[in-house]
Parts: structure tokens; C-alpha cells; sequence
């Protein structure tokens, strides 16, 4: 799979979501990130599905919704009407992830497992057939702004080798510290996906911002195949 940049709305400027889309499009963001979180699961609230259905409205490219909320069954619908073209949850809350995951599938919509850094890959083993993508976070969710967590990338290796191992070719996307000095190890490790918050809308050019990542990652990219030739 080709690389993908999703720039996360997170940092960006609420007052002003849709000039900040406007540049992270311009610089050729592939998709838009949003942070769904409800002050239990995570300590910090941030927005549901009427800012989603806004967002969808003025941006071009694919909906990557991360609930990061306590009880995600409540609301995936809710998010699938609102626009969302990716939605993903937590393994930590959901006791029937099986039929989350084809809940979400059902509603059009490509379904994403996320793993917290403390989360071991192992908790995917019976999941991993069936998902669309799978997110490992490489920080502690709630916040943006936070330092890259370095044991993330042996987490990514070990998310995709157990994807390779059921057959999927599902991207391994990756949310916490990317940036410019990060961008490079992670896709050595496997990530495909590459969700980018403060690295992007905390610059005075967030549109150049999302072109320098894009670019580096392709780098990247290109040396680690070369390497395995």
C-alpha cells in the first residue's frame, strides 16, 4: 500500500477547521484525522458527529474518525450518517470487538482496531482477519502535542507481521509524535498511515508542513525497499 498523510484536526485552529483542511489539502493530505473523545475513556472531550457532518462538508479527501470514547457501539452509526469513510476503536473497551468491527463494515464504512502503548499486540490476534486497518498509538491518547513513544516501533513490526500471518494486507496506521525526526523510523517499521497533529498545524505553513512530512516519508519509504533489495 502507498502511503498515506492524515493531518489531525486536534491541533488545528477550531476557530478556523476549514481553512486549516483547505492547507493540509493543498499540501496533498490523503486523508483528514478526527479525534472523537468523551472525557471518560480519555481525559479531554472534543467533538461528535455534528462537527464531523460540518467537516465532511468542506473538505475533499476521506474521513478518518478515531473514537476514543467509552462505549463506541452507542455512536458508530451516528458517525457512519456524519460522514465518516474510516472509523476506528478502542480493543481496551470493547468486549464483543468481532462485532464492532462488522457493525462498522456493515454501515460502508472501513473499520480500524486501535492499541494504547500499553496494549499488547497479542489482543489482536483474533481480530486481525477481519479488520480494514489497525491503529497503534505511539502516545498516550487524549492530548496532541505529545513526545513520540520510542517502543512504538517494534509495536508496528509486531501489528504487521500478525496481520501478515492472517493473510491481510490491511495498513498499519500510526498517531503520536510524527513528525519530521520520527516520520522515517515509523515507516521503516511498517506504518502506512501516518497521523500527524502538532507536526503540521502548530507550524506558520501548515499546508508546507504536510508537503516536508509527505516527502520525507516517501524517502523513507523508498530507502527501506531499496534496503530490501
Amino acid at each position: 500500500m502507498s502511503l498515506m498523510v492524515a493531518p489531525s484536526i486536534l491541533s488545528a485552529d477550531f476557530a478556523a477547521l476549514g481553512d486549516a483542511i483547505a492547507a493540509a489539502e493543498r499540501g496533498g493530505a490523503d486523508l483528514i484525522h478526527v479525534d472523537v473523545m468523551d472525557g471518560h475513556f480519555v481525559p479531554n472531550i472534543t467533538i461528535g458527529p455534528p462537527v464531523v457532518k460540518s467537516i465532511k462538508r468542506v473538505t475533499k479527501v476521506p474521513l478518518d474518525v478515531h473514537l476514543m470514547i467509552a462505549d463506541p457501539d452507542r455512536y458508530i452509526d451516528a458517525f457512519a450518517e456524519a460522514g465518516a469513510a474510516m472509523m476506528s476503536v478502542h480493543v481496551e473497551v470493547l468486549p464483543h470487538l468481532h462485532r464492532t468491527v462488522h457493525a462498522i463494515q456493515a454501515l460502508g464504512v472501513k473499520a480500524g482496531v486501535v492499541i494504547n502503548p500499553s496494549t499488547p499486540v497479542g489482543m489482536l490476534e483474533d481480530i486481525a482477519g477481519d479488520v480494514d486497518f489497525v491503529l497503534v498509538m505511539s502516545v498516550n491518547p487524549g492530548f496532541g502535542g505529545q513526545t513520540f513513544i520510542p517502543h512504538s516501533e517494534t509495536k508496528v513490526r509486531g501489528v504487521r507481521a500478525l496481520l501478515d500471518r492472517a493473510g491481510n494486507q490491511a495498513p498499519v496506521e500510526i498517531d503520536g509524535g510524527i513528525d519530521l525526526h520520527t516520520v522515517s523510523r515509523v515507516v521503516a517499521a511498517g506504518a502506512r498511515i501516518l497521523v500527524a497533529g502538532a507536526a503540521i498545524f502548530h507550524t506558520p505553513d501548515p499546508e508546507a508542513a504536510v508537503r516536508a512530512l509527505k516527502a520525507a516519508a516517501v524517502a523513507a519509504l523508498q530507502a527501506t525497499s531499496a534496503a530490501r533489495c
